[in-house]
Formats: C-alpha cells, structure tokens, sequence
C-alpha cells in the first residue's frame, strides 16, 4: 500500500464522514461497490480512475475545491514514477514504540549483508496483539538505508474469510516497482512470478508480507536470489517454512509495558500513580494491543484516574469487554485467529480457560477433551501453530487475556454441564495421579503397581517428583475443589499420599494448606487414628514450612489427645516428636528433650525405625543447644553410625534427609570447636547428598554453612561459589538462607 494511496483513502474517508454517510449510502449513491469502497478507505486498492472519483464524488456531493483535492489525490496515487532512491510503501507509523530491542538488533544484524547473498527471510510470529506488523515497520523505517531499491508493505489479510491470492500478490509488487503495463501483458499472468522473481534478485528491496495466513500464500513470494531482505509476520508460526530466521514475540517485560502505557497517558498521570499504571499494564498481560486499547481508552478521559481504570480492568469477567476503544477491541483481534481453528482445536482452546493453573501437559490437555494422548499433543501444536498457546518445555500456557477469552466461548458455545463434566475429569485424574507419585516416597509403596495404566511417566522417583511439581498448582486446585464437594476420603488419600513427599518440596509454599485441609477433612470421617495423623501433617507443616511454632505446638498438641483417644501408639510418638522439635526451636530445652525421649520409645515399641532415628537426630540438637558439644558429637555420631547399620531398611530418600541432618550437626559441633577443615568435609558431603538427592530447600541450608565455614577456614574463593550457589537455586530453595547469601556475599564485595 503506497503513502498516496493511504492518503487517498484517508481524504475519501474524511469527505464520507463530514458528509454523515455510511459505507452502505455511498455505494447506493455513487454506484461503487462496497467493498470497493471499503478496499480504497484502508488503502487496499490502487487509486481509482477519474470516472470511479467523479461518481463517489457526486455521491457525496462534494463542492468543486473539495473534489479537485479529491481527484488531485486519485492523480497522486496513480501516477508515482519510480524514483531514484527506490519505492517506498509504508503507513503512517507509531511514534510510541517502546521495547523489543533484541528483536530490533537481531533484525539489524540480518540486514547487514554483502550484496549478492540469498535473501534473507525472517518470520516473525506470535499471538494475536503482540505488536508484530508495529516492530516489522518500526524496523523496516530504520533499517530503509540500507535497501535503497524500495521498501514495500504488502497486506496479507491472512484473517479475512477471503485473503488474496499470491497471484494477486505478485502483481501488486510488480506495479509498486513500476513495471509497466505493457511489460506485465507481454509476459501474462503466467510470467509474472518469473518477472517478480527477476526483478527482486537484481535489486536491494526490503519486502515485509503482513498478516501471512500461511505457508503457501507465502512461499510464491519468497524471492530465490539477491541481496534484498523479506520480514513475514503471521499469527501462525509458518513451521512449513524452510531457510527462515524465526523471530517469535510474546508480550512485553512489565517494565515495557508500564513505559509504554506511559507514553500514551502522558508522564505526569504515570507518575501521579505508578502502582495503578502497573496494575493497568498487569491486567492487560503487557500485551500490546491491550495496553494501547487502554491507554488510548485513559488519553481520551482525561477525568479519570489510572486507578478507575486499574479498578475497572479487575473485574475479570468483565475485563475484556473494558479492553475496548472506539472500534478496536481486544476480543475481536482474538475472535479473528479462533474461527480459523478446526473444531477439535476449538474444543481444546476452550476447555484450557478450566486449567486452573498458569499451565498445563498434554495428558492433563487429554483429559478435558477425552481424547487419545497423541491426539491431544497433535491439537495442542495445532494451537501452538496459529499463535493461540504457548509452550515451555512440554507445558502449554494461554495468555491470560486469551484465557479470559477462551472463558467466554467455553460459556457461548458448551453448556455449564459439559464444562463442569471436563473439570471433573481432570480434577479426578490430577488428585489419582498425585497420589501414585507421591507414594514413590512412602515408606512400603515406592513404583506403581504393575495394574497402573497412567498417561504419564513415573516409572522413577526423579519423574514423580517433576510431575508434581510442575502440576503443583493444578492438583491443589482440585483437592480444594475435592474439599468443597465433601469428597472427604479422597482429600486424606492424596495427603497421606503425599507426606513424606513433602520433605522434597519443603517451601512450595502450601503445604500448611494440603495437610490443614486434610485435618479438617480426617475430623468428619470419625476415624481418630487418620484425624492424628492429619493433625500431625500439620503440625509438621507449620513447624518447618512457616516457622509458626507455637500454632505447631498447638496443632501437635491436638494430635497427641486424638492419637491417645485411638490408642495408636505411632501417632503418639509423632506428636510428642513435633512437639520436641517445637519446644527446641523456643528454646524450650528441658520439656523438649523430655518429649523427644517419650518420641524415641513409643517409636521403638512399634518399630518404626524412620521416626526412630528423627527423635535421635532431635535428641542431639537439643544437646549441642545446651553447650554440651562434645556429647552432642558423639551422639550425632553414633546416630549417623545407626542409620549406614538399617541403612537397607530404609527408604532411601528418607535415609538421605536424616544424614543431611546429621552432617550438618556433626559440622556444627566441629564449628563450635574451631575445626575448620573438618567443618567444611561435613558441609561439603550434605550439600553432595543434597544434590544427588534433589532437595534444594536443604540444599540451600546446607550452602550457607558451608559458605561460613570456608569463610572461617580462609577460604573466600571457595566460600563465594558456595553461596552464589545457594542464591541461583531459584524458587525451591529455603528464602531464608538465600537471603543470608545475598548478604555474606555482598560483605565480601567484588571478586
């Protein structure tokens, strides 16, 4: 679309609007179609001929200056010669552009070429409103030195019900670069692929194909030879595409976003409020379209405040509907990709708006549709492919705003039944799943039973322990909503499934929630030996996960009353086990120790040998608490010595929790001590168990002492790489010590 072109639709739809017609009025009276009008408004068609001005002309009932302007423009449009610095063919720009400066310096760097090299071709892709046709000609304006033959813009229309054919394409390329009439009938319709290929290979061109809907309406256009460059930008990812530079866009950094927003608001309405303006940008999911719908929304009010706006945005099942100005409407960029989808993908997409989770796997995908697992995978990419989902790893995500969307079809197009039935299916598989994971851990369960026929891997505890946590959010979706239906047992079965599972996960963050939920769910099956062990769960969650002592106590407390009541010695020994560790934490020493050697017996007299040796390993911390460091090393000593002896009685993920445990005793005696080296060889080998072991919450414990260690032992070098170890753990880890990190190393200033 030629700049004289634009400027002849835009004068065409000036005179239309002051003459308060409709598209509709004016073809009635000029008798010009339609949709020939509606193609010159946008720019979509050459410039007509004097005879087609004159008829809109009288239709509008323009005085002679105003249609001398318009038929000035027609003469404009049609008549361009081809100048010496080459064809350009671009819209008017944004002059708001914010971010993408790795995109923008990766596409620099592919139009930095010698001449007579292949074309390059660069797809860029990516969801509907993630700015793709704004960064390829923000791009293309900054990079138009360099391709001094032209710079063209060809539309696509790969949303429209009827995009053109490449074809049609080819001729408009053709006559942009001014080739002339007689040339384009001598060589006819069928020579004008050669014709535009020869033409493209012998000049230095910049081509940007808008809106692709696909791999064949691209590939005719894709020049085979020459220096020039062509950016192709599609909601689809045009996988079919061979020798392309793939350049995917997603949505903007919040720190963009809020930028972005700002620019259009205007600086002193950003900063009057900058936590609305990130509350707006957030709600927008920094995608585009959304954020300049909003601003756009915000510049044209100026009585309202960004937080009305914020406000407005919050309501979820309205949000869409406010992402609306004028006649741009978020919904309807989305509507133009899903009703190009095939049924089963739009079956799919609406039925992800149920994941209750940030994301999902193909598996839990199957379950909402009953499909076949690859059957799922294969709808999955199709909506991968148009732009639709995305992916990390083997997990698909939608936008949130797309969420909200698919939320609106699932609600149009199915009955609440249908939805809730799909819900169902995959919260009953999520929680059956959860617990054939989790008892990889438990003491006499480990690998599921040959009888399992599961969809997804857990033939080992590595693949169990991933799946859970990667379906962390979704399984604790559902035991909520499993909670809520009265499905009572089935909470205390995923709990009791999931218990010792619990050390490999420590600060998830919920745990205090699974096993609360799980007391209060054991209180109504009337089974006093299940409700201590749920109570025991808990107490144990919020000792270790919050460091709520004193509500563990109380929680451990209630246990012990229950366990008694239901004669179960084994739950008696974990109650008073909690509430030793509870009390040694207080500083509590005496009833602590008291407690723990109560744990220590009631064990035993039940062989169980798991809690057995945590009451010894408590039993020595509250030693080494009360200055009695040279008994408390021997005594983690014989401990450790005890566990290698029943080691083969042992789960072994159990057995490596306790001599993590007992390593970090032994080295913090030895610290008291002043024995450095040996220190750091007992912290050394807990982080190595750690780490084989996978439990980076204790991994990250066990780093910061090894740091401290190496740091007293004149060690600095060591120590830094220690505890730069501990703060790159990520999420897993124990906040705690990784704060510590961060402050021992900046102590130590730079390397």
């Amino acid at each position: 679309m030629s700049g004289e072109q634009a400027a002849f639709g835009e004068l065409l739809r000036e005179f239309r609007l002051a003459a308060s017609q409709t598209i509709e009025g004016l073809a009635e009276a000029s008798g010009v179609s339609v949709r020939g009008i509606g193609d010159l408004e946008r720019g979509r068609r050459a410039a007509p001929q004097r005879r087609t001005v004159a008829a809109l002309a009288d239709g509008l009932g323009l005085a002679e200056a105003p249609r001398e302007r318009l038929l000035t423009a027609a003469r404009a449009g049609r008549g361009t010669g081809y100048s010496p610095v080459g064809v350009r063919a671009f819209p008017r720009g944004v002059d708001d552009f914010v971010g993408r400066a790795q995109e923008l310096a990766r596409l620099a760097e592919l139009a930095e070429r010698e001449a007579g090299a292949q074309p390059v071709v660069v797809a860029v892709s990516g969801p509907p409103g993630t700015g793709k046709t704004t960064l390829a000609l923000h791009a293309a304006r900054r990079l138009a030195d360099r391709f001094p033959h032209g710079q063209l813009l060809l539309d696509l229309r790969g949303t429209d019900d009827d995009p053109p054919s490449p074809a049609e394409l080819v001729l408009r390329v053709l006559k942009a670069l001014q080739v002339a009439d007689r040339d384009l009938a001598q060589a006819g319709p069928q020579g004008h692929p050669a014709l535009y290929r020869q033409l493209l290979a012998e000049r230095r061109c910049l081509l940007v194909l808008d809106n692709a809907r696909d791999e064949a309406q691209v590939r005719p256009l894709l020049p085979a030879a020459g220096a020039g460059m062509v950016v192709v930008t599609s909601r689809r990812m045009l996988t079919g595409l061979d020798s392309v530079h793939r350049l995917p866009l997603g949505e903007l950094s919040p720190a963009e976003a809020a930028e972005f927003l700002a620019s259009l608001v205007g600086a002193d309405r950003a900063s009057a409020d900058p936590a609305a303006l990130g509350d707006v940008a957030e709600r927008c999911g920094h995608l585009p379209l959304a954020l300049r719908v909003a601003g756009n929304w915000l510049a044209t009010r100026t009585g309202w405040s960004v937080r009305r706006l914020a406000d407005r945005l919050a309501v979820e099942e309205r949000r869409l509907d406010a992402l609306a100005a004028g006649d741009v409407r978020v919904a309807a960029a989305f509507d133009l990709s899903y009703r190009q989808l095939t049924p089963a993908a739009a079956r799919l997409f609406r039925r992800l708006a149920l994941v209750p989770g940030q994301d999902t796997a193909a598996a839990g995908a199957a379950r909402l549709t009953g499909q076949p697992l690859f059957d799922a995978e294969d709808t999955l990419e199709e909506l991968v492919e148009t732009g639709l989902l995305g992916t990390d790893g083997d997990r698909y995500r939608l936008h949130d705003l797309l969420r909200l969307y698919a939320r609106t079809r699932l609600a149009d197009e199915e009955g609440a039944r249908e939805a809730e039935d799909a819900r169902g299916a995959l919260f009953r598989w999520l929680l059956e799943t959860a617990v054939v994971a989790g008892r990889w851990f438990e003491p006499g369960h480990g690998a599921p039973p040959p009888t399992w026929r599961g969809t997804v891997d857990l033939s080992t505890a590595d693949l169990a322990r991933a799946w859970l946590q990667a379906e962390g959010a979704n399984w604790l979706a559902a035991l909520r909503a499993a909670e809520a239906a009265g499905e009572h047992a089935a909470v205390v079965e995923v709990a009791e499934a999931l218990h010792w599972f619990s050390d490999q996960w420590i600060f998830w963050g919920h745990w205090p929630e699974v096993f609360g939920t799980a007391a209060r769910c054991a209180r109504t099956l009337d089974d006093p030996a299940v409700e201590a062990t749920m109570l025991n769960y808990h107490a144990w969650a919020l000792l270790v996960c919050e460091r709520r002592h004193q509500d563990s106590l109380l929680r451990s407390a209630e246990a012990l009353t229950v366990a008694e009541r239901a004669g179960d010695a084994g739950q008696q020994a974990w109650a008073h086990m909690y509430r030793g560790w509870a009390l040694q934490q207080l500083e509590d020493l005496g009833p602590a120790a008291d407690h723990l050697r109560r744990a220590a017996a009631l064990f035993e007299s039940v062989g169980d040998l798991h809690g057995g040796l945590q009451a010894r390993h408590g039993r020595a911390i509250v030693l080494e608490k009360l200055g009695r460091t040279e008994e408390a090393h021997a005594f983690y000593e014989e401990t450790l010595a005890f566990l290698e002896e029943v080691s083969d009685r042992l789960e072994p993920h159990i057995a490596d929790v306790t001599r993590i445990g007992l390593r970090a005793g032994l080295g913090s005696c030895l610290a008291a001590l002043e024995r450095w080296p040996e220190v750091v060889e007992q912290q050394t080998t807990a982080v190595e168990i750690c780490r084989a072991s996978g439990n980076t919450a204790l991994e990250s414990r066990q780093l910061v002492h090894l740091g401290r260690a190496l740091l007293s032992a004149g060690r600095p070098r060591e120590a830094r790489a220690a505890l730069a170890r501990c703060v790159s753990l990520g999420d897993h880890a124990d906040p705690r010590p990784v704060g510590e990190a961060r402050d021992l190393l900046a102590g130590l200033g730079a390397p």
